[in-house]
């Protein structure tokens, strides 16, 4: 497979040759724990779940890591709001995030390091700085001297106005330079703090990036990943302070970056109040379903969410779910057909992916003989883009979904329906059936049994 990939710093697509063919590294930004994630925040993890997946049946190992922020001026604020400790509410949203994660099918990473258990490294890199002349002290801070890097700005491209603007940070009179951005910052005695040789703080948000990257994947890793809104300020920060601490050593080889979802046209983000909770989807519609929707569209580009959205992921995967129904068999990657290697090997691109999918499921019912070979293919298929591992039968049952119904009573209803219908009883058969509809349940009737399945 020669995998290709879009690089955002060199704005090509470019064939991605690893540092070491035996051990791929990759970094892509985490969550900032302090409120429940929206479906924005997940499109990241679903997609480069994707390409964790497609470099691990590629490569002999890939070590995948995902920081956690948790201590940030947000996380502060919502400690002062709720009156809950700091630590609770951090422990308490990484928790709500890594559920809401996993039942989208994302994979853990292999490692998740918190921002709190890592400012030794950070106080270590910031010193590192200062010794070289990047960064100063001011009036208990620590900042980066822009100035001081004559290549600053390489990934973003921005104009120097534009950068200023596009920092979103309050042009401070400790500064030096308006451009000039925080590696530490003082902390009073009522907020969270660390000894250090600046007096007592905390760090800025992006030094943690660089500090727990250069010490779980190395000074140059191959692939470090995000929103599209990290590129202008937090990813051009991490590669200014890493590749001056690091004397000129490059962060990443690949960087890259998804588009936004969208409502009417505006980035989802809480700052707009444009934000739907993942845990409010999951009690409509299994994760497989947002999973879906979320790969709808090319990774880079913008994800206009609508109200049609999920009903229509629902819909294609029943498609391919009724295409394998009867299909019991265990899969490995071998037995994903070429066509969908193709697909993601350029620039992981999962729209031509699902259409190899749809093409096998059109087969699947059209086809007799060579029917469960096609099968195979397509529940192969599902491992890299993490769906369709459910048995078909379980699926249209709804498992996963709240209902008024369980299972049990479903079954219990149909058997009495059966009875009723038998004796002749229709009007009994009648209010059972309106009981099911109302339930959001589709009956299938066969003189051998009753089949059911969730709407």
């Amino acid at each position: 497979m020669k995998l290709t990939l879009h690089n955002t710093l060199t704005r090509q697509k470019e064939p991605f040759v690893p540092l070491d063919s035996d051990h791929i590294k990759m970094y892509v930004c985490g969550p900032t724990v302090y409120a429940r994630a929206h479906i924005g925040n997940a499109r990241p993890v679903v997609v480069f779940d994707v390409l964790f997946r497609l470099l691990q049946r590629t490569y002999p190992q890939v070590t995948y890591v995902r920081n956690v922020t948790d201590i940030d001026d947000k996380i502060i604020r919502a400690s002062e709001q709720s009156g809950e400790p700091i630590q609770t509410i951090t422990e308490k949203f990484l928790k709500f995030y890594e559920e809401d994660m996993g039942a989208l099918g994302a994979l853990s990473p292999t490692l998740q390091p918190k921002a709190t258990e890592h400012v030794a490294e950070m106080q270590t890199m910031i010193q590192g700085l200062m010794d070289q002349g990047y960064a100063y002290e001011s009036e208990g801070h620590v900042l980066f001297s822009v100035a001081k890097d004559s290549s600053y700005g390489a990934l973003s491209r921005l104009k120097t106005e534009d950068r200023i603007v596009g920092a979103r940070v309050e042009v401070a009179p400790y500064k030096r330079d308006p451009q000039d951005f925080v590696l530490w910052k003082p902390s009073p005695p009522f907020l969270p703090g660390w000894d250090s040789p600046w007096g007592r703080g905390r760090p800025g948000w992006h030094i943690e990036c660089s500090a727990m990257a250069a010490k779980y994947l190395g000074l140059t890793f191959d692939i470090h990943g995000g929103g599209l809104d990290l590129i202008f300020p937090h990813h051009e920060n991490e590669i200014a302070q890493s590749r001056c601490a690091h004397h000129d050593a490059p962060l990443a080889q690949f960087w890259l970056h998804n588009g936004h979802v969208t409502m009417k046209g505006d980035k989802m983000s809480k700052s707009e109040g444009n934000i739907l909770i993942v845990e409010n989807l999951l009690k409509e519609f299994p994760g497989e379903v947002i999973r879906l929707a979320l790969l709808s569209t090319h990774y880079r580009q913008p994800l206009e969410w609508g109200d049609e959205t999920l009903p229509q992921a629902k819909n294609v995967l029943d498609r391919f779910y009724r295409a394998l129904d009867g299909f019991k068999e265990d899969v490995t990657a071998d037995h994903i057909p070429a066509v969908l290697w193709e697909a993601l090997s350029d620039d992981l691109n999962i729209p031509a992916a699902l259409t190899v999918l749809h093409d096998l499921a059109s087969s699947i019912h059209k086809t007799g003989e060579s029917k469960h070979a096609l099968q195979r293919q397509l529940k192969a298929c599902g491992l890299v883009l993490g769906i369709l591992q459910k048995d078909p039968e379980s699926w249209f049952k709804g498992h996963g979904i709240p209902s008024t119904l369980g299972d049990r009573e479903i079954e219990s209803l149909i058997q009495e329906r059966r009875e009723a219908r038998a004796t002749k009883n229709f009007s009994r058969a009648d209010e059972i059936r309106k009981i099911l509809d109302q339930a959001g349940l589709i009956l299938e009737d066969s003189p051998e049994k009753t089949k059911w399945r969730r709407s």
